[in-house]
């Protein structure tokens, strides 16, 4: 059985991304959570601050709405 070959991108200035977390700091990002959930940009920094900065539970807790 072959092992899947797993590609990481890398950004311009050769440094790797990493999607499965939220930049609180970042306003793009932020901005992008908010419209994606349906949740204002302040909600979704609560959200970073109190569960981290892992996309899944960024989402799992604006999903509860609160």
């Amino acid at each position: 059985m072959a092992a899947k070959k797993i590609t990481k991108t890398t950004t311009a200035r050769g440094r790797k991304q990493d999607r499965a977390r939220v930049a609180g700091g970042q306003d793009y990002e932020v901005s992008y959570e908010a419209k994606k959930t349906g949740r204002s940009k302040s909600a979704v920094k609560k959200a970073v601050k109190k569960v981290g900065n892992v996309r899944k539970k960024v989402e799992k807790k604006l999903a509860k709405k609160g």
